[in-house]
Order: C-alpha cells, then sequence, then structure tokens
C-alpha cells in the first residue's frame, strides 16, 4: 500500500483551476521530484497533501486511508517546510525549535532526543542560541528543515527548500536533503532542475496543473535521449522563422541577443543532425552564423518540451 495517494485531486481558485484532476502515488522510502515552472500547481498540491486547503474534487489517502477522516494523526506523520519558511525572527533558535516541540506534544526525553536529533541532521549546532532573525538565508532553511522533521515524521514535504539560496547554500540543502531521504520518504517541490538530478529517484513534472510526466529519473533522462538541443549563434532577418520551418524542428527559445546577433536553443528530433540543414539554410538566407552546436538529450530537454505544451484537456 502506498503512503500517500492523490485520486483526480482538483483545486480552484476562483475561475482559475490551480490543480486539475491530478493523480498519483508515493511509495515509502522514495525520495521523488515535484517539478514544474512557477505557477504550475506545485504549492497549491503541497497545501492540499499538508491540509492547508481542502480539494474541491477527488481524494487525498494517507497510508490507504482518505486524508479527511484521519486528519489530526496525520498532521503528526507529515512534516513540511513551505515555500516562504515562516519563522519568529526574534527567537532564538533553541527557543524556536522547544516551541515546535510543545505544539507536536513532544515531551520529556523523547523531546531532548527528538531536538537534539534535528540540530545534529540539519548542522545548526554553532546557531543553535542565536536569534534566527541575524542567521542567514542558509541557516534560516536548515531551522526550517529542523522543525519539520523534529516529530520524526513519515512523509516530508519541502516547498522550493532552495529558493533564494546562492549557488554555495544550495548545494549544502540539497546534499542534507539526500540525507534525510535515507530514513523517510520525501516530497521535493522544486523548478530547478539539478536538485532532481542530485537528490530524487523518481519525478513528476506537473504543467498547468495536470500531471505531464511520471517516472524514475533515469527512465525519463533515457526518454529525453530521444531529444536533442541544438545551439545556435546567428545574424540575420527572420533568422527563428526559418529555423522553424525546418523539418525535425520541435521548438525555438530565444536565450539571449547582443550586437546585432541573435541565440537560440533548437529543441529537435535527436535521430537527425539537423546542422546541415541549419548551415545550408544559413547561407542561402545569407546569415551569418557564428556558433551551432549539438548537445545530447536531457531531462532539461523533456522539461522543456513536456512545459511548452498543453496538457490533453487542459486549458490553452
Amino acid at each position: 500500500m502506498s503512503l500517500l495517494t492523490l485520486q483526480n485531486v482538483s483545486k480552484r481558485f476562483g475561475d482559475v483551476p490551480a490543480v486539475d484532476g491530478v493523480s498519483f502515488s508515493v511509495d515509502r522510502g522514495q525520495v521523488v521530484g515535484f517539478l514544474g515552472p512557477n505557477g504550475a500547481g506545485k504549492s497549491t498540491t503541497m497545501r492540499m497533501i499538508t491540509q492547508f486547503y481542502e480539494p474541491d474534487r477527488g481524494e487525498i489517502l494517507f497510508d490507504g486511508t482518505p486524508l479527511a477522516t484521519v486528519a489530526r494523526e496525520a498532521k503528526r506523520r507529515i512534516g513540511y517546510l513551505p515555500e516562504n519558511n515562516p519563522l519568529y525572527g526574534d527567537m532564538l533558535v533553541a527557543e524556536y525549535l522547544d516551541f515546535v516541540a510543545s505544539l507536536r506534544e513532544l515531551e520529556g526525553q523523547a523531546r531532548r532526543s527528538a531536538q537534539d536529533e534535528a540540530v545534529a541532521a540539519t548542522g545548526i549546532e554553532s546557531v543553535f542560541y542565536r536569534p534566527i532573525g541575524e542567521l542567514s538565508k542558509g541557516f534560516k532553511q536548515r531551522v526550517g528543515l529542523a522543525q519539520a522533521i523534529l516529530h520524526k515524521p513519515d512523509l516530508l514535504v519541502l516547498d522550493e527548500p532552495t529558493e533564494g539560496l546562492d549557488p554555495n547554500q544550495r548545494v549544502e540543502i540539497r546534499h542534507l536533503i539526500s540525507h534525510l531521504g535515507r530514513d523517510r520518504t520525501v516530497m521535493l517541490s522544486t523548478h530547478v532542475l539539478p536538485e532532481v538530478a542530485t537528490t530524487c529517484s523518481r519525478l513528476l513534472i506537473i504543467h498547468k496543473g495536470k500531471i505531464a510526466a511520471d517516472g524514475p529519473v533515469d527512465q525519463l533522462v533515457a526518454q529525453a535521449e530521444g531529444m536533442a538541443q541544438i545551439s545556435v549563434e546567428i545574424q540575420g532577418a527572420a533568422v527563428e522563422e526559418g529555423l522553424k520551418a525546418l523539418s525535425g524542428v520541435r521548438r525555438v527559445e530565444e536565450v539571449g541577443a547582443h550586437d546585432g546577433r541573435v541565440q537560440l536553443t533548437l529543441s529537435v528530433d535527436a535521430g537527425r543532425d539537423l546542422r546541415p540543414d541549419i548551415f545550408r539554410l544559413a547561407k542561402e538566407k545569407g546569415w551569418v552564423l557564428y556558433e551551432l552546436h549539438q548537445a545530447a538529450g536531457s531531462v532539461e530537454d523533456l522539461f522543456r518540451n513536456l512545459t511548452a505544451q498543453t496538457p490533453p484537456g487542459a486549458a490553452p
């Protein structure tokens, strides 16, 4: 039996469908990356799992039982780090974790052990007696993770845990999440692709409120190998329109422009090398070609192609 199951779950805000008929299951011991562009429905889905929102339609099961009927007990077994990581800046870290322990009804030796283990797991010993408001963003995220795991939850839900961090802090938090995932089920919401590759065994991609892809990371990477990307830097007239017209080109995305040149990324079918066609077209059109480079398929290719399309049944 899966630890968490969503069955045709939907949520609307006014006329806007934030989540539209989402179904998936998460087994024990999985670290699942929940990936999608901003506004895709990631946070709304997580807020329904953690009972901040109620679904308008569909059902969420926790350990096979409807979440609505075991609401309090389920909360005891779920840890949650929201996207905005709400902390009390005037509290010391020690005071804040003691406060959270009280909310979690931890007492006596179990309380002390839980705090010691959470502090050690998140590496916040050096700031334990410092005010939260004086901490760096990286340490604040660590404190947020500490409160989320304090009660040793079966399911840990992390919503954009590296948002706003610098590259070094991102790496630290990714390593920390990988370590935490050894002992519990983790659902990690992100729009940062490297986090999926380094921390997750399974990937869910959501786009416009619908699941666009679901499977093991390795399997989806293999699927992406059916695609390739070509980087082009070129100068000329109607370049984008000309390249879109080539057979085998799925998508053309502008990534930069300078000195009259345009830099484009082409998502193309991997079974055919389009570089000679692009070279001949540039010669025919009188374009000046500065770069023409093809890369192997990747999760980035898969993500771009899936989220560039409207899922079946979704509103345009």
